[in-house]
């Protein structure tokens, strides 16, 4: 019984002390590669791009068939000797019993087919295709889960800032009461820091719930249990994925449309369907095959004759086909698959110009985000200089509470504009790596 106890307990204890620690976010994202139920769908999807192109070698491959037939003839049917032959008169002749069976086994092998050895050719490019799907899959991984942590660290900031605001007017309104009882205060002036301290609770309630959504949205991005807890780094406002210089347009590197996965999986369309142009176009060559074949036949007036009156009977011999006329079949066909090859191009023309796009307002949004981000970082140490100077005049009776409450209410402004800053800096930067086709190395670089 101990035994076991102790078994469990270390088989639990690496999960609980990975519950416990604080994540990176290329931790969060490493579990989520690992753990999410998306990752092995696509896999199983190479698995089944595997499998498909074995199905298709085998049409080249030899094949053997056993068939076994039994008839009962009801009514036999006779065949008519003309007169003259066997005498002056029509006769009617069976060649055959009421029952007969027929067993063989045949063996054939392909020698020639050219639509199927063009067909063939599509086996790598499929898998290719299946393969880099997986790959996309994993971007969209790496984005949500990356989207998700940042809203966590802003959103937690947010919070921190609230219940610091909460504690300013907390210790406000205790000053207030006590000066209201002392008489150097009205009621009107406590009762607007009253407004004020309930307006802020509320924020931070409303903080919280957002906090806890921000984490069940990141656990499910990651595949995580949602009833498990997940923990993440602390937020450093000097962290220096916020402390950049100013961007500029030749800060980035140049833009390539073949980076992006999108981009690959179209190219991969095109080439197959021009291999589906070359199969179809290639049915109308002849095909040739061989064949081998041997069994046994048996005939009877009853069913038992006809299993113990079996002779065998042996063949070899090669086919060919050649296709004469379909009715234009083919040609509908190739022209269908023509067209959807002409469109498939005109459509990876537009995706690069929308490519291009959106790498651009990526950019253009990065460094417009920067920049925000560097003036709402000036503005916030500004406004909570401000407020120190008048908390102290306010303590020393120099300014009224009207002066005290304007500048906590600008030091609330000047958080929240820099909030707003941070998420938008941090999502225009994973989007600018998604628009790049680089989501990957943005992962191993963390």
């Amino acid at each position: 019984m101990k035994q076991s106890f102790y078994i469990l307990v270390f088989a639990i204890f690496p999960l609980l002390s990975w519950a416990q620690q604080q994540l990176t976010l290329k931790q969060c994202i490493d579990y989520g590669l690992m753990h999410h139920r998306s990752v092995l769908v696509y896999k199983n999807d190479v698995d089944a791009a595997t499998y498909k192109a074995k199905e298709a070698l085998s049409a080249y491959l030899p094949a053997v068939n056993i068939t076994s037939t039994i008839d009962d003839n009801i009514k036999v049917q006779q065949q008519v000797i003309p007169a003259g032959v066997f005498g002056p008169t029509d006769v009617k002749v069976a060649f055959t019993k009421r029952f007969s069976s027929n067993h063989f086994a045949q063996a054939e092998q392909t020698i020639f087919d050219k639509s199927l050895l063009t067909g063939l050719k599509a086996n790598k490019i499929s898998l290719k295709q299946a393969q880099l799907s997986g790959e996309q899959n994993q971007e969209i991984l790496i984005y949500n889960i990356s989207n998700a942590y940042y809203q966590i660290l802003v959103y937690r900031q947010q919070l921190a800032l609230l219940k610091a605001n909460l504690e300013s007017y907390k210790q406000q309104l205790a000053i207030s009461k006590l000066q209201l009882e002392k008489g150097v205060a009205m009621e009107a002036d406590v009762n607007k820091v009253q407004v004020n301290y309930n307006n802020i609770y509320s924020d931070v309630l409303a903080g919280e719930s957002d906090l806890e959504l921000a984490y069940n949205q990141l656990k499910n991005a990651m595949g995580y249990q949602l009833d498990d807890s997940v923990r993440i780094q602390d937020f450093d406002l000097d962290d220096p994925v916020v402390a950049q210089t100013q961007l500029s347009v030749g800060s980035f590197p140049s833009f390539s449309a073949a980076n992006r996965i999108d981009f690959k999986l179209s190219e991969i369309n095109i080439a197959l369907l021009d291999i589906d142009q070359a199969r179809i176009r290639a049915t109308a060559v002849p095909k040739l095959s061989a064949y081998a074949k041997y069994g046994g036949i048996g005939f009877g007036d009853n069913l038992g004759e006809s299993f113990s009156s079996i002779s065998d009977y042996a063949a070899l011999g090669i086919k060919l086909s050649i296709p004469v006329f379909d009715g234009f079949k083919r040609n509908a066909q190739y022209n269908q698959a023509r067209i959807k090859q002409v469109n498939a191009r005109e459509n990876l023309k537009i995706d690069q110009q929308n490519f291009n796009l959106e790498y651009e307002n990526a950019r253009t949004k990065l460094i417009k985000a920067t920049a925000s981000l560097d003036n709402d970082k000036r503005n916030i140490a500004l406004a909570e200089s401000v407020f120190k100077s008048t908390d102290l005049q306010y303590q020393k009776g120099v300014t009224g509470l009207t002066d005290w409450l304007n500048s906590q209410y600008s030091l609330k402004e000047a958080q929240s504009n820099y909030l707003s800053s941070l998420y938008n800096y941090l999502i225009a930067k994973i989007d600018l790596e998604k628009a790049n086709g680089t989501l990957t190395t943005f992962h191993h670089s963390l």
